[in-house]
């Protein structure tokens, strides 16, 4: 490869590429927020759920499949939960930093 297959396209030179600024970060923090209580609600509707209701099967196997299956289910509702609230959480911080330092130049 060549040096010139790394260069931008002249529509997205580095004059004419636009910055985020805080109100997306603001917006990005507020729906992810929002999908992490989503989520969250979900998470405890499946706890509740599985703890009211929980598998009888007379066949030992079909019962370790019923309760993998059930730990699985809920240990990806949290994780969704979690990941969602840590990006809420990160785009929060930057919304912040994006307030209190102004225009920075561009380190590149």
């Amino acid at each position: 490869m060549s040096s010139d297959d790394t260069k931008l396209p002249a529509s997205e030179s580095a004059e004419t590429r636009t910055r985020k600024g805080p109100l997306s970060f603001f917006s990005g923090a507020v729906t992810a927020g929002l999908l992490a209580w989503l989520a969250l609600g979900f998470s405890r509707r499946m706890v509740v759920y599985f703890a009211m209701h929980p598998p009888h099967y007379s066949s030992p196997i079909a019962q370790n499949i019923a309760v993998t299956l059930k730990t699985l289910l809920v240990g990806l509702s949290f994780l969704a939960t979690f990941s969602t609230g840590f990006v809420a959480f990160g785009l929060t911080l930057v919304f912040l930093r994006s307030l209190f330092t102004g225009q920075d130049s561009d380190p590149a």
